[in-house]
Parts: C-alpha cells; structure tokens; sequence
C-alpha cells in the first residue's frame, strides 16, 4: 500500500472486477464549436465588472465568456418567449 500526496492510502492494484469501456468520446476537434461572435467595446459599470470577475474566477472561467454567457442566455429567454 502507498500513500498519496493527500495523506489517503491506496493500493496501485485494481480492486474487484475489471471491465472494459469502449472509447465513446469523440476527437478533440468534434468536441469545440466555433461560435459565431463579433467583437465589440461597451463599458459596463464597476460593480457588475468586479463581480462578474469575481465570480469568473471563483469558478475558473474567464469573465468575458461568462459576460457573453448571459447575454446568450438573456437572449434566448426573449426570444422563446
């Protein structure tokens, strides 16, 4: 038996019964999507910049793809309706 980094002790041998899983994912290349987007400036007001910042990197995104998350959202909530 070995212990992790973590202090957790493990064993580098399988435990129970193995099976097989047939490669399901597809190609890096399939797993991207171009998106269709136009480059703009608009300013935006302090708060909202600092916490959407904040919150981008709580969750480890970048802050313009959420920016740009919920506007596709706000859009997509009008337009269904």
């Amino acid at each position: 038996m070995e212990q992790s980094p973590h202090g957790e002790f493990y064993t580098a041998m399988p435990i129970g019964k193995l099976t097989e899983v047939k490669d399901f994912l597809p190609p890096p290349s399939k797993l991207v999507f171009p998106s269709d987007t136009v480059k703009i400036t608009i300013a935006l007001s302090r708060p909202s910049i600092d916490f959407i910042k904040k919150e981008a990197k709580k969750h480890h995104v970048k802050y313009q793809k959420m920016i740009r998350k919920v506007l596709d959202l706000y859009v997509a909530q009008q337009v269904t309706h």
